[in-house]
């Protein structure tokens, strides 16, 4: 499975951004969609997730703010980011992967190459 991501970018704090990851390779529908973040000098940590089925997940700090949705004709998945903050700003990172915890890094053996986010305040 290959994973491109696009949309990120320079925001003001307040401001909305989408990112998009286009998936090719393998049955896209069968997997579940993550992102992840990683910010200067911190680990990498879960923001949204999607399984096949739709349902979602998302990190505590996000909930309310992002909102992660797929589209299999098009084999995409998006983030909506709303309400940003100058916290958010980090590399997105695009996952996919067939186990169970859709929340757990491990879980997802392919990857993007990252997207990054700058929220200016």
């Amino acid at each position: 499975v290959q994973l491109v991501e696009s949309g990120g970018g320079l925001v003001q704090a307040g401001d909305s951004l989408r990112l998009s990851c286009a998936a090719s390779g393998r049955t896209f529908n069968s997997y579940a969609m993550g992102w992840f973040r990683q910010a200067p000098g911190k680990g990498r940590e879960f923001v949204a997730a999607i399984r096949w089925s739709g349902i979602t997940y998302y990190a505590d700090s996000v909930k309310g703010r992002f909102t992660i949705s797929r589209d299999n004709a098009k084999d995409t998945v998006y983030l909506e980011m709303n309400s940003l903050k100058p916290e958010d700003t980090a590399v997105y990172y695009c996952a996919a992967g067939a186990g169970n915890w859709p929340t757990a890094s491990t879980n997802y053996p392919y990857w993007g190459q990252g997207s990054q986010v700058t929220v200016s305040s």
